[in-house]
């Protein structure tokens, strides 16, 4: 096997024959490093999730594409046309917002790529009881503080990089995230009524854990530009903020119904009113032993608490329906319905005959 290998032409390895020049079925081929690499998913040279293979593509295939919530990408294009003409008037100033990239990532990889310095907002998200983040890097901070102090145009403003923000950027920055805010509220509208409420300001990436580390989220980046000043706007929301409302978000076009069909429910609805039920008149109940009862014979009369002009109760199976009094009309004995049957009442019923 030797003189074999050195045989071999660039010193390439050679599966052992046994004598009559078959490979070994037992010799295994041992894999070179582009081989490796491919396997563990490190040969592609993009970092888009279309370039993951290999063991690397089971690993990220854990979190969900933002491209299964269509309707979540028509509310945030809603959102960039709500900011534009609010940071217009909030500004004064010729404002452009645009929308870079919306993407799925851990929230642990998402704290740890924050560029800083930087303001990161903790808002809450209140009919759907959770929260989220709101980042807003430097070079926007600073282009807020100068517009909204008079800065001229054109002019760069000094930047000290590694101080901690005054409080008047502090305020400055509050106000633009509120009136983003205020969009994202109204960008939700039409799906569904949520309140965003900032709840604080955080410069540290540490004190603003929102979510486990290994939890998916979605991050939508906006560009923000005003002339030759400008700055990004990074929106992020974890799944579990969303899942609330995941069934709207799954919706292709708003208003889409999910194997619905009104026609069909018209027509059930329709035949339960001409549906026949079993009323029971309850006359008493009374707690007896077993052994009176299995010494029951024909003829044995059972005594009752109830009264001649006591009140009836009508059941519909286990549900108690109304309440009346016993009569007769002519040889048939009736009951007198003296309470209307209430709404709840009704709802129990239709459920009942609905299947639940």
């Amino acid at each position: 096997m030797s003189a074999q290998a050195e045989a071999a032409p660039g010193g390439e390895w050679v599966a052992p024959t046994n004598g009559d020049e078959t490979p070994n079925p037992i010799a295994e081929r041992i894999l070179n490093q582009d081989e490796i690499d491919s396997l563990l998913g490190f040969s592609g040279g993009g970092d888009g999730a279309s370039d993951r293979t290999g063991i690397r593509a089971l690993i990220d295939s854990s979190l969900v594409s933002y491209e299964r919530l269509p309707m979540l990408e028509i509310v945030f294009d809603r959102l960039v046309r709500l900011m534009t003409t609010s940071l217009r008037n909030l500004t004064s100033d010729n404002v452009e917002v645009s929308l870079d990239q919306i993407s799925s990532v851990r929230f642990g990889d998402y704290l740890a790529s924050i560029p800083l310095p930087a303001v990161i907002a903790v808002f809450r998200a209140e009919q759907l009881d959770n929260f989220g983040l709101m980042t807003v890097d430097s070079s926007l901070i600073y282009a807020i503080v100068d517009v909204l102090l008079g800065g001229r145009r054109g002019a760069a403003m000094a930047r000290v990089e590694g101080r901690p923000y005054t409080t008047i950027e502090r305020s400055l920055v509050t106000r633009l995230t509120e009136v983003v805010l205020a969009d994202m509220k109204a960008a939700f509208s039409p799906l569904t009524e949520v309140n965003f409420s900032l709840d604080r300001i955080e410069t540290n990436p540490r004190f603003a854990v929102i979510a486990r580390p290994a939890n998916a989220a979605i991050v939508a980046r906006l560009r923000v530009d005003m002339d030759d000043r400008g700055g990004r706007v990074e929106l992020l929301l974890p799944y579990a903020t969303l899942e609330p409302v995941r069934k709207m978000l799954l919706q292709q076009f708003m208003g889409e119904k999910f194997g619905r069909d009104n026609i069909w429910e018209s027509h059930l609805a329709n035949e339960l009113w001409h549906t026949k039920l079993e009323v029971r008149a309850v006359l008493d109940e009374i707690t007896a032993p077993l052994k009176q009862l299995l010494n029951l014979n024909v003829g044995d009369t059972l005594m009752l608490n109830a009264a001649p002009d006591a009140h009836v109760e009508v059941t519909c199976g286990a549900t108690p329906v109304t309440r009346g009094r016993v009569g007769r009309i002519g040889h048939t004995v009736a009951v007198r319905i003296e309470q209307p049957i209430t709404h709840e009442t009704r709802r129990t019923m239709m459920r009942r005959l609905g299947g639940g």
